[in-house]
């Protein structure tokens, strides 16, 4: 992605942290060694860009959010457990950063929100506030579930697609993305129950 400023933001990469994986990469940025996170960088911006483009539908647009998402990921890298991969954690960041960005130009109505991003066809005859509670919801979801549901429902990313990106075999996608639903089903439930939505 070489439009992409990111790189810019961080110092230079050394030999040395080009050799480690990303986990011991994270560490050291948590110890305070910027490069190590700079290496993180340039390992994953291409698909950060890529994921933001899905969203966005605008390359400059793209490019920003990609750039947001890093700085966001470094601001907030030392809440990443490694409970999942980095590359997992980085889309559910890509993912947060658009969907307040597309939010935020909604309500200021400079884009059109596409309908094609609702979570399920068959609901069509839902309020849209109702939507916008339901994508609040999976906001809820472990790190894992909500990236698969981010992309596939609200960015369009197809199964491949998404297997690739996080680097899993489709049918283990497939499982994520049945239990995702299931439990996405179960917290919407409750919100209902606790709030008492009517769309």
């Amino acid at each position: 992605m070489s439009r992409n400023p990111i790189a810019a933001v961080l110092p230079a990469v050394g030999v040395a942290v080009e050799e480690l994986d990303d986990l011991q990469l994270v560490q050291q940025a948590k110890a305070g060694h910027t490069e190590a996170f700079s290496e993180l960088v340039r390992r994953h911006q291409d698909e950060a860009y890529s994921l933001a483009y899905r969203f966005m539908r605008d390359a400059s647009l793209a490019e920003d959010m990609a750039q947001e998402a890093f700085l966001k990921a470094f601001r907030l890298l030392q809440s990443f457990r490694g409970e999942c991969s980095f590359r997992t954690w980085m889309y559910r960041v890509v993912s947060s950063v658009c969907l307040t960005e597309l939010r935020r130009r909604k309500n200021r109505h400079e884009v059109e929100w596409n309908d094609s991003l609702e979570l399920s066809a068959e609901d069509a005859t839902v309020d849209r506030d109702l939507y916008e509670k339901i994508r609040n919801c999976v906001r809820l979801l472990p790190d894992r579930y909500a990236t698969v549901i981010s992309m596939y429902y609200l960015a369009g990313v197809p199964y491949e697609e998404i297997a690739d990106a996080l680097n899993i075999p489709q049918g283990t996608l497939k499982t994520w993305m049945f239990r995702a639903r299931r439990m996405l089903r179960q917290i919407v439930e409750r919100e209902i129950r606790i709030h008492g939505w009517t769309g």
